[in-house]
């Protein structure tokens, strides 16, 4: 990993450059630090008050040079507006250009300064976080809480860009008023949803989003989603180039994943019994259910690779295939056939386009609303599994057309069908192909990041005083050194194959992936088995289970606002995962028939908060694998996103074929069979986290 005082030093401002904090020096005094308290020289006490003094005068540094910038800023303005005046008595084109292009002048002044203060704060974290973990002691907790509400804290104007928004606003405002709006005489305050469309006030926006950016529901999302938000920006920010972005084509991929999720549960209420109506047994839903799992291991891999070149090609073939898959399910009753029941799930496999769906997120959504649209697609697909089985439930009806039979079975492959033809037509009309940007050197398109760069480059778009967990590189990745150029390349590289990435995993990266992999695997025995499950403990109907499944599903957006918003500003992450993986546990022992007779409170009150607990895991472990991936599983087909999803595909494929493993042991029998492995690989994977963290902490 590139040393973070390396990196520190190359982004900085050359004329301001005494006026950063001095991390090097503050790195060796932690360290002094140490090596006295162990020789008995210090005590801990004096430490703290040494080095909050420490930290106070270079916090004072950095303010006081901001103050007087934003005051340069406000005088060259002020200036500015009073030529800007006396353009309004005596119109001259040529002095209007002149004036928009000063003012344009300042904004790009303003955007170092804004790198400036993100540097800053960067570096702020990052030592913060350094005496944390050097003397197990929870300093960066105690410093925030006694500047940050202080009447006088110094650290609120680092963090607290309130004055810099306003020298953005002003610089706006001027530059709307002097653009020709066709003789409107409204400003940007009476249409604040009409963006002012210059390049400058779009970085200046950019840089104030990525200043704005903590720890709440949309962070919660962005990372849960596995889409990066930018690398650390360079001193100018580039100019987002919104050519590459369209409207409806960001809205047709959240629309892809929004019925990707239903049409992967709409099925589940109703495949044990479409199973029996072939001459299968009810356990056989399993399979059916898991083949759609099975065709995605592989196809989310050719996704990512397709991704490279093109986005449109990829969605039309996906819904091509899925529309086919859709047909040949619905078709399998009239045909009395379990291997065209089975083929039609794979179909559906075959078109798993989230792959793209992401990349496109990622790679040609502007930055300003880069974190609106991941939560897009977080939310498309939680009300997407919400849909899926209550969409079912209301197709209880039986007729035939011709020989065509339409019934609960095969009313969801025909819907399903009808939908993604639709969405084609849509898809068709509406995509619009974004211009592929290609490496000035090798002339290949560029990859995207799917996981999170190293430690500082974290540092952009986490809470900037939040103590971040896994860097375990973190001791050798702040060392000095020279390092060249070419090294620091290689060191980027992505990964050329499954197995290269899988030599990249840390042991941490592997036990995020342990969690994972438990969590979706015990969800899919959930709602894979549910249908089964109550049919035989509680007689219930299929409308039943439907509104089972999707009161499951609707839980997912409340929970993740309560994570993103409130629990995520009280507990430590780390905290979170071992609480939601002991709750997990819990539940999961909750479920088994222990009790006779077995009781609808006690199946749907484990099941809730078996469900709920691994929701917030999944959140949470998202967010922690973000961070601790390898800088080379950050881009390329082969990356950190594609690696959870194969792990989690591959736990829904293992738990579905369990449950029809387990069909053969009798229905009385196939509860606790399918929980006993869902129990182990839990306890495993509670094991793994705590050895993980109390090796880390």
């Amino acid at each position: 990993m590139v040393a973070f005082g390396k990196k520190l030093k190359e982004r900085q401002i050359q004329e301001w450059q005494g006026y950063y904090i001095n991390y090097k020096v503050m790195k060796k005094k932690v360290k002094e630090y140490a090596d006295q308290i162990q020789a008995g020289a210090l005590n801990q006490r004096y430490v703290l008050k040494d080095f909050s003094r420490m930290l106070d005068k270079e916090i004072e540094k950095v303010v006081l040079f901001l103050l007087e910038q934003q005051g340069v800023f406000a005088s060259q303005i002020s200036q500015l507006n009073e030529q800007q005046d006396s353009l309004q008595e005596q119109p001259d084109i040529s002095k209007v250009t002149e004036l928009r292009e000063a003012y344009r002048n300042v904004g790009r002044d303003l955007l170092k300064l804004l790198f400036f203060v993100e540097i800053n704060a960067i570096g702020l974290r990052k030592i913060l976080k350094k005496f944390d973990k050097r003397f197990g002691y929870k300093f960066t907790d105690y410093y925030v809480k006694t500047r940050a509400n202080h009447p006088y804290s110094q650290l609120q104007q680092v963090f607290n860009n309130v004055g810099l928004g306003a020298v953005v606003g002003a610089i706006s405002r001027n530059l709307a008023d002097l653009q020709d709006r066709e003789g409107s005489y409204l400003s940007i305050y009476d249409q604040p949803a009409l963006p002012l469309q210059d390049p400058v006030v779009d970085s200046m926006e950019s840089a104030i989003d990525r200043l704005n950016y903590s720890t709440n529901f949309l962070n919660f999302s962005v990372q849960r989603s596995l889409i990066m938000l930018e690398e650390l920006p360079t001193p100018v920010e580039e100019h987002v180039d919104d050519q590459r972005y369209h409207f409806m084509s960001l809205l047709l991929n959240l629309a892809n994943t929004f019925l990707y999720m239903i049409n992967t549960y709409i099925v589940v209420p109703t495949a044990d019994d479409y199973s029996m109506s072939l001459g299968a047994a009810a356990t056989v839903c399993g399979i059916v259910i898991g083949a759609m799992a099975v065709a995605q291991v592989f196809s989310s891999v050719y996704f990512s690779a397709w991704s490279n070149r093109s986005y449109f090609r990829p969605l039309v073939f996906s819904s091509i295939v899925l529309f086919v898959g859709n047909v040949m399910y619905a078709l399998a009753y009239d045909l009395k056939s379990i291997p065209v029941l089975l083929i039609g799930r794979i179909f559906c496999g075959l078109g798993s386009a989230r792959a793209v769906n992401r990349r496109y997120i990622s790679d040609c959504v502007p930055l300003r609303i880069r974190m609106q649209a991941s939560a897009g697609f977080v939310s498309a697909s939680a009300l997407g599994m919400a849909c899926g089985p209550a969409l079912a439930g209301l197709l209880q009806t039986n007729f035939k057309i011709y020989k065509l039979t339409f019934n609960q079975d095969t009313l969801p492959g025909w819907v399903m069908a009808f939908a993604w033809l639709i969405y084609l037509i849509w898809l068709w009309i509406s995509f619009r192909e974004p211009a592929q940007e290609k490496d000035e050197v090798n002339n290949v398109p560029l990859k995207s990041n799917a996981a999170e760069n190293d430690a500082l480059e974290r540092g952009v778009v986490q809470p900037l005083l939040l103590k971040s967990v896994g860097d375990e590189q973190d001791n050798e990745g702040d060392q000095e050194g020279d390092g060249s150029e070419e090294a620091q390349e290689e060191s980027r590289r992505p990964a050329n194959s499954i197995v290269e990435a899988y030599r990249l995993l840390t042991p941490s990266v592997k036990v995020q992936l342990l969690i994972y992999f438990m969590l979706k695997y015990a969800m899919e025995v959930l709602l894979s088995e549910s249908s089964v499950v109550t049919t035989y403990y509680f007689s219930w109907s299929t409308s039943t289970v439907a509104i089972f499944l999707a009161c499951l599903g609707l839980t997912v957006l409340p929970v993740n606002i309560l994570v993103g918003s409130y629990i995520s500003n009280i507990f430590e992450d780390r905290q979170i995962l071992l609480a939601s993986e002991i709750m997990v546990c819990l539940g999961i022992l909750l479920s088994f028939q222990v009790i006779i007779p077995y009781s609808v409170q006690q199946y749907v009150c484990s099941g809730l908060l078996m469900f709920v607990s691994a929701e917030v895991l999944e959140g949470v472990n998202l967010s922690l694998l973000s961070r601790v991936m390898s800088s080379k599983l950050s881009r390329g087909t082969y990356n950190g996103g594609l690696l959870s999803t194969e792990a989690g595909t591959i736990a829904r494929v293992i738990a579905d074929v369990t449950i029809t493993l387990a069909g053969y042991l009798g229905q009385s029998k196939l509860l606790n069979v399918t929980l006993l492995p869902s129990l182990l690989i839990c306890i495993t994977s509670i094991f793994a986290t705590c050895r993980t963290y109390n090796s880390l902490y």
